[in-house]
């Protein structure tokens, strides 16, 4: 059994020159110090920045209290293993990429790990050349800039390029990235409201970044990840001995954020309790560490996101209706990706290109997945698609994705199908070919997001003619 060692840390990890700020900065977890300094040791001497943990807990600690660009874990620790580790990471810091370094690349650890975020794998013994490859591909190289702007390829380019980020034809998305655009030179506070996985961080990313506080932080906070005993530490900060284990003073997020913006992710989870001291603190402007006994003033955006009607919530009494016209000033609600028609082929391709060119495979999309990509309900969303096409290319047995490489719940979906009537039932009313034609041609547009292009070619007609037949439509409604 291996045995359990104390955090380890490389100083210059904890206290970066001036000159190491724009390099990528990477953390290690690996309960074996010697493994730890290995891999310490090859990436500082390319020029990463790079922190060490040898225990997942402390690892945890690390990911909630600062960002990080890349995690490297191993497997098998005590206490929590790395499957796990990445599974709340994954919760507390979406996004954050993650290679897992393992000595059983078995199947199952393979599935399991593509499930919580993992990007890539490394095999035990480890060579420095596939670490030093892996973490290229991934972060680049480690004198790249630095960036608050939306992550991987679509950082550090103008910002109408840096909305790619929230790719889409279809006609809510469009109004999605309409609406970023217009709060471009805005600070006002914004509710991002819409399903788990829709990209609502992607969102904030894209109006931090266009924004005039995008050379400021861009600091997130998970409030459903977050213990509720440890959510007012972690926004407002405390004194040294505040509390138990409180070894240290610590400055809040709020305070951390200074100049920039901060994420409150699922504010509709955020405890009843604390809703109050976070109205009061927006309100005000200042916060009060845990333990202190003055007020320390901030200046930041606030950008919060919710999966969950917050009006609804208000209603409820399970969210301070206060709190919830401080914070909504504007709204943007992100469509759900069943909604989107064909949006779902262009991310499919978007993250099949991505995919492919980290494993330098050619891999392309048969008919047969491209149907059932098009069928699927997406409950999981944009963030079930990524996973998905990761998913399939990193286990693809030929170079045109089967179904067989989907998972299985994708692969034996099917549409529910009404009950047909019974014999006893009433026949259903015959309609009219107009009325028929009219609700078959509505139902594409619909089905496609209200993208009139990709409907039109569904129904095999040409747009100008789709373009008619809705305006015949609007008029007989109008008669």
């Amino acid at each position: 059994m291996k045995e359990r060692a104390p955090h380890s840390t490389s100083e210059a990890s904890e206290a970066p020159e001036a000159s190491s700020e724009n390099r990528a900065h990477v953390l290690i977890v690996d309960d074996e110090p010697d493994a730890c300094e290995l891999m310490r040791h090859i990436l500082e001497r390319e020029g990463y920045t790079v922190s060490t943990e040898t225990t997942a807990l402390g690892a945890l600690e690390r990911v909630v209290s600062r960002t990080y660009d890349l995690m490297l874990t191993d497997v098998t620790m005590p206490e929590m293993d790395g499957l796990a580790l990445c599974q709340k990471v994954a919760g507390v810091r979406p996004g954050l990429p993650i290679i897992m370094i393992t000595g059983r690349a078995d199947v199952d650890t393979i599935t399991r790990a593509l499930r919580v975020g993992v990007r890539d794998f490394l095999a035990k013994p480890l060579e420095s050349g596939a670490l030093l490859a892996a973490v290229v591909r991934i972060v680049g190289h480690p004198d790249r800039a630095r960036s608050s702007e939306l992550p991987g390829e679509f950082a550090g380019q103008p910002s109408e390029l840096r909305l790619a980020g929230l790719l889409g034809e279809s006609e809510a998305m469009c109004k999605v990235r309409s609406l970023v655009l217009d709060l471009a030179e805005s600070v006002a506070s914004v509710v991002i409201q819409g399903e788990t996985g829709t990209g609502k961080e992607i969102i904030a990313h894209a109006l931090h970044s266009t924004s005039p506080l995008s050379a400021g932080p861009f600091i997130a906070l998970n409030c459903a990840a977050m213990p509720s005993g440890l959510l007012e530490s972690e926004l407002f900060g405390h004194a040294r001995g505040a509390f138990t284990d409180a070894k240290t003073a610590k400055k809040g997020l709020l305070l951390q954020a200074e100049g920039g913006t901060i994420f409150l992710d699922e504010i509709g989870e955020l405890p009843l309790a604390m809703q109050p001291k976070l109205l009061r603190a927006l309100q005000e402007r200042t916060v009060r560490p845990v333990g202190e006994h003055h007020e320390i003033p901030f200046n930041c955006r606030i950008i919060a996101a919710a999966n969950q009607d917050l009006e609804v919530e208000v209603k409820a009494k399970r969210f301070r209706e206060d709190l919830y016209y401080r914070l909504d000033v504007v709204r943007i609600t992100v469509p759900p990706l069943r909604a989107r028609g064909g949006d779902v082929l262009l991310l499919a391709q978007h993250f099949l290109k991505r995919f492919v060119g980290r494993s330098r495979r050619l891999v392309t999309l048969s008919e047969a997945v491209t149907a059932r990509l098009l069928s699927y309900n997406w409950p999981g969303n944009v963030r079930e698609l990524e996973n998905c096409i990761e998913r399939a290319v990193a286990l693809a047995r030929s170079e045109e994705l089967t179904l067989d490489d989907l998972p299985e719940r994708i692969r034996s979906f099917t549409r529910t199908v009404s009950e047909r009537p019974s014999a006893d039932a009433p026949a259903a009313p015959v309609t009219s070919l107009f009325d028929a034609e009219r609700d078959h041609v509505l139902k594409a547009v619909e089905q496609f997001g209200g993208n009139k292009t990709r409907a039109a070619a569904i129904l095999g007609i040409d747009r100008r003619t789709l373009y008619r037949r809705l305006e015949r439509y609007e008029t007989e409604r109008s008669s």
